[in-house]
């Protein structure tokens, strides 16, 4: 993807790809001209100025927020409440949200206020795409929202920063929002009523990282795939339990394609292998049945996350053209919540596939006459030396603190402020969870990965296996790790190597399916 690509808010829905585009490769962003958005945009701005000028009655403009509903704000009062809003939600606590993070969160929210009902000005808009476009961005602390009134509490630090108040990154530093505005020649803004509640009160930040999890889960769900057939391969499996018929009893789409891509890496149409074992272990026989459920349901995990995003979700909505003030709860984040739990389940099921696979690879019991823990060490040398013995002992570690995340936040709400909050979505904490098991099952597939190639290429070494036989994906990726990661005769430190391959995983370096 190129790290110019144009990115026009307010025309067309947006998909996860391009907030992704913001977050990984520094997209511009431009706000549609459309007449329709201009109607709505201008159209919602005069009809609450002129609720104002009648004494209206606003929730979050003419009165206190939350159970502080029933008080009422004198008029004079009215343009100080929203910078209130911003201020007393400034107690946000944890490690902040990464630049790639911050960015997907202000396009995400920027997404939202440009569908036309939140009330908001064209200044406000302008100075969050000049944020975009100028990567000023805002320092949000992870934790303090229960997802409902929306991410109230990381939302204030976007909203702090628009009015010159918080602290933002900005060429390699951090320093006050005013400063940095003034060095793009920008100026923090005066929010208009209503404006702190449309920053603040809706689902950005777990739409926004919902949308980087989902990126990385799809990649993740085809890595582990190449990675099953490189250790099918390297355990001398059997390339029968991947069949097209087979498959074809049992029609789960993803599942199917998933067994496809290991039957075409593989080579099975072109040089079915007759395994000396009829039926290899589950983690071989069944990989596209564990990696096929987040396969078959990235479709609807798409369908949540992108409704979402196309979504005005704060709270009143402002039909301007219609002229309605509507009161809801659009700000409830449940369908996040329930993506994200359903989607770190599926994923820490991919990190306990590999780390059995890997487990299989290190123990000569299982692993078909492979040296013990994968050591390629010869003679008398091979008595001191341990391969991969700690390895498997970290993807284990690792593969027990993401199946232990699993547990769902969404089931966890809690009442707060005065029980007017009775009911919340913990869609924030339920995302948090998924990166983090995303992180892990990273890790446990660069164990396995490191694994399943050295298993090769001591088949190689020793005549058993052709490279050249092998499929075209499979010799262009194990030939490309092997230019990193050296034979394992002599035992040395694995974690840099780890690392680095940690890091492709999460850059997407290996082109894996179509």
């Amino acid at each position: 993807m190129s790290s110019n690509q144009s990115i026009e808010f307010g025309a067309q829905p947006l998909r996860i790809e391009d907030i992704v585009a913001f977050a990984r490769f520094d997209a511009v962003a431009h706000i549609s001209n459309d007449e329709a958005l201009v109607r709505k945009i201008d159209t919602a701005v005069a009809f609450l100025d002129g609720l104002l000028e009648k004494e209206g009655v606003i929730y979050g403009v003419t009165t206190g927020y939350g159970d502080s509903v029933t008080v009422g704000i004198p008029l004079e009062l009215v343009q100080e409440l929203p910078l209130h809003l911003t201020r007393f939600h400034g107690c946000g606590m944890g490690a902040h949200f990464s630049h790639a993070e911050s960015r997907a969160i202000l396009a995400t929210r920027l997404t939202s206020l440009t569908q036309g009902y939140s009330g908001v000005s064209w200044e406000l808009l302008h100075l969050l795409r000049d944020m975009l476009n100028h990567k000023i961005l805002p320092l949000i602390p992870q934790e303090g929202s229960v997802g409902a009134s929306g991410d109230l509490t990381p939302l204030s630090y976007v909203a702090g920063a628009l009015v010159g108040e918080r602290d933002v990154y900005f060429q390699g530093e951090v320093m006050a929002a005013k400063d940095a505005f003034a060095k793009v020649g920008l100026k923090p803004i005066a929010l208009r009523p209503k404006e702190g509640l449309a920053i603040m009160n809706g689902t950005a930040v777990m739409t926004a990282i919902a949308c980087l999890a989902f990126d990385r889960a799809n990649y993740l769900h085809k890595l582990a795939t190449r990675i099953t057939a490189l250790s099918s391969l390297a355990l001398k499996g059997n390339s029968h339990h991947f069949d097209e018929i087979l498959f074809s009893v049992k029609p789960h789409s993803g599942q199917q394609q998933v067994a496809a891509w290991i039957r075409d890496d593989l080579n099975h149409h072109s040089h079915p292998r007759n395994a000396e074992r009829l039926q290899d272990r589950y983690s071989i026989r069944c990989a596209p049945h564990v990696i096929g459920v987040l396969a078959d349901s990235l479709p609807w995990l798409r369908q949540f996350i992108e409704n979402e995003l196309n979504s005005a979700n704060d709270n009143p909505i402002i039909d301007g053209e219609g002229e309605h003030v509507l009161h809801g709860g659009h700000f409830y984040g449940g369908h996040i919540a329930m993506a994200m739990d359903s989607m770190k389940t599926a994923v820490a099921n991919l990190a306990d596939l590999a780390d059995r696979q890997i487990a299989s690879l290190v123990d000569t019991k299982y692993n078909n006459g492979l040296p013990s823990n994968l050591s390629d060490a010869h003679d008398e040398r091979k008595y001191i030396n341990h391969g991969f013995k700690a390895v498997q002992i970290g993807a284990s570690s690792f593969t027990a603190e993401a199946l232990k995340l699993t547990m769902p936040a969404s089931v966890f709400s809690r009442s707060t402020e005065c029980h007017n909050q009775d009911k919340v979505s913990m869609g924030t904490i339920a995302a948090r969870d998924c990166m983090r098991v995303l992180q892990l099952t990273e890790q446990v597939l660069a164990c396995t990965l490191l694994a399943a190639v050295q298993g090769l290429r001591i088949r190689i070494n020793r005549g058993e296996v052709d490279e050249q036989g092998l499929s075209t994906n499979i010799r262009t990726m194990y030939s490309d790790v092997c230019r990193y990661f050296d034979n394992l005769t002599e035992d040395r430190p694995l974690e840099q190597t780890l690392r680095t391959t940690v890091d492709y995983i999460v850059q997407q370096r290996w082109d894996l399916y179509e």
